[in-house]
C-alpha cells in the first residue's frame, strides 16, 4: 500500500473517530498540550523581548540564549526531565516551552528594534511615558514580526507536541507510537497526517489574526 491508500484507509476506518482513542479525542489533548506550551513560551517571551527590544538592551545576551536554547534535542530533554521528574505534564512542557520561547523571544526583540526611530523620538520629545511609547508606538507597528514569531513557535509546538505520547500521555503523537510499537503503518502515517493538517491550521490561524490585528497600513509596509 503507498501513502495515500493508508490515509484513506485510516480516516475511513469508523473506529477511529469514537472512543477515547478515537481521532477528536486525540485532536483535543494535541491542541490543548499545544495552546498551554504556546501561553507559557508567549508569557516569557514576550515581555522579556518587548524590554530588552525598547531599551536595546541585552540584545547579545538573547541571541546567546536563544542559540543555546535552538540547540537542545527536545526528545533527549524529555527523557532526561522525565529521569529527573517522573511521568506527568509538566515534563513535556519544559521541553515545548524551550523549543518555543527563542522565536518568539528573538523576533518580538528584533520587531520593536526596527520600528523607524523617528516617532518614537516624537513621543518623547511631546513627553510621553517609556510605557506608552512602548505599547502605543512601537507595539502596533512591531506588531507583523512579532505575530510571525509567535506563529513560527505555535508551529513548532504543534509538531513536536508528539512527543507527549513517549511519556504516556495522549494527543496525536499516540497514534504514531502506538503505530510504530503494533508495526500498524496505518496509524502511523494518518497520525502524521493529522500532525500536518493540524500545522496548516496553525498557520491559516495566525495569518487570519494578522489580518485582523494588524492596521492596513501597517500591512502594506
Amino acid at each position: 500500500m503507498n501513502v495515500l491508500n493508508f490515509v484513506n484507509a485510516f480516516f475511513s476506518d469508523g473506529a477511529h473517530w469514537h472512543g477515547y482513542d478515537g481521532i477528536p479525542q486525540r485532536l483535543l489533548e494535541h491542541v490543548r498540550y499545544s495552546l498551554l506550551a504556546l501561553a507559557l513560551a508567549a508569557a516569557i517571551g514576550l515581555p522579556v523581548g518587548l524590554l530588552t527590544g525598547h531599551t536595546g538592551r541585552g540584545g547579545n545576551a538573547l541571541a546567546f540564549i536563544a542559540t543555546a536554547a535552538r540547540a537542545l534535542p527536545s526528545f533527549g530533554l524529555l527523557v532526561l526531565i522525565v529521569i529527573l521528574m517522573g511521568f506527568g505534564l509538566l515534563p513535556v512542557m519544559i521541553p515545548l516551552v524551550v523549543l518555543a520561547v527563542p522565536p518568539i523571544l528573538v523576533t518580538t526583540y528584533e520587531a520593536v528594534r526596527s520600528v523607524d526611530p523617528s516617532p518614537v523620538d516624537a513621543a518623547r520629545g511631546m513627553g510621553m511615558r517609556e510605557s506608552r511609547i512602548l505599547f502605543q508606538v512601537e507595539l502596533p507597528v512591531a506588531l507583523p514580526l512579532i505575530l510571525s514569531g509567535l506563529r513560527s513557535a505555535a508551529v513548532q509546538i504543534v509538531s513536536t507536541a508528539t512527543i507527549a505520547a513517549y511519556v504516556s500521555l495522549g494527543g496525536l503523537g499516540r497514534y504514531i507510537v502506538d503505530g510504530l510499537y503494533q508495526r500498524d503503518y496505518e496509524k502511523v502515517v494518518g497520525g502524521a497526517t493529522l500532525v500536518a493538517v493540524l500545522a496548516l491550521v496553525t498557520l491559516a490561524v495566525f495569518w487570519a489574526a494578522g489580518r485582523l490585528a494588524v492596521s492596513p497600513g501597517v500591512r502594506r509596509r
